[in-house]
């Protein structure tokens, strides 16, 4: 898979992370995966979409966007990973292994593995969709499970580790107590990696440590998890909906300590981006790149997504 990339881009890519280890990139930029357009929609100006609530909540933690479309070669998506510095894998409704969206994103998450190993430091996190592709990428097999989780919102049940994970650790207490404690967070999904088929799978019990778990009062399902070696994070609920997004829905949240919540995430999502140093090999090539040169389309307030980008 990597046989485009030579041994010289890869030392360059090591001595690059050395230089630049004591530092921080002020004007990160991290790719958004689009998604097939499964669904009828009116609205659609073209085959792929990427909800405009993904960018509004990088956009409004200090990042800039590029969107990755779909059905491009590996050797483009190559140029593309070794230009952004971080990637969001977000929400939606493709099949895990056949879909142009997975199969993209599996090309960015095995670069992003090399990349890592190579000391050259690259975030993905995923939401949703997002975090079921990375388990499915992991596990190697598709664990998921049906939930009856499709429009509520529940409290997050902390585990021990979440105390000294990367993403919880610097949330203020009074936040993360009420993450505990109230339904704030936005649960969109039918399909949940549950904490038993997470247990039977070595893989996945290697790579990911679960950060909390939620329950539909059936099953235990994970909620949060990141990776122990690899900057990679994921959730099944929806930090980004809360500000963005207003379908008038049961598990739909709008209260400050939600929106709170979207923020701290994507802060720190924006902080670990700001670790890498990937670039455009030009700012010409930088400002084609960027979401800016697109337009969302507005759907309506009712609407799953009040704001689409769409692409060809």
């Amino acid at each position: 898979m990597f046989a485009a990339l030579s041994a010289c881009v890869w030392s360059e890519m090591r001595a690059s992370a050395a230089a630049t280890s004591l530092s921080l990139n002020q004007r990160p930029i991290i790719g958004v995966l689009a998604q097939e357009n499964l669904q009828r929609d009116r609205f659609a100006q073209g085959s792929s979409y990427i909800a405009a609530s993904y960018v509004k909540y990088l956009e409004a933690a200090g990042a800039r966007v590029v969107p990755i479309r779909i059905n491009r070669t590996e050797e483009e998506y190559t140029e593309i990973f070794f230009s952004i510095n971080g990637l969001l894998l977000p929400g939606g409704d493709v099949d895990l292994q056949t879909s142009q969206c997975s199969q993209a994103a599996r090309i960015f998450y095995n670069l992003a593995l090399r990349a890592n190993d190579a000391r050259d430091y690259f975030p993905i996190w995923g939401t949703c969709q997002g975090f079921q592709q990375l388990s499915f990428f992991t596990a190697k097999e598709n664990l998921l499970t049906l939930t009856d989780t499709r429009a509520v919102a529940l409290p997050l049940n902390f585990t021990r580790m979440s105390h000294s994970s990367r993403l919880f650790r610097s949330f203020p207490k009074d936040l993360l107590q009420t993450l505990a404690e109230e339904n704030i967070t936005s649960n969109f999904h039918r399909w949940s990696l549950s904490t038993q088929n997470y247990s039977r799978n070595t893989n996945l019990k290697r790579f990911y440590k679960i950060l909390s778990t939620n329950n539909d009062g059936k099953k235990e399902f994970i909620s949060t998890m990141e990776a122990y070696r690899y900057p990679f994070y994921a959730v099944q609920w929806h930090p980004e909906k809360s500000p963005f997004e207003w379908i008038d829905k049961p598990g739909m949240v709008h209260s400050t300590a939600a929106v709170r919540a979207c923020f701290h995430t994507a802060s720190f999502l924006v902080s670990e981006a700001m670790k890498n140093f990937h670039r455009f090999s030009s700012p010409a090539d930088e400002d084609k790149a960027l979401i800016y040169n697109f337009s969302p389309v507005f759907r309506g307030v009712d609407a799953v997504f009040v704001q689409n980008y769409y692409f060809d």
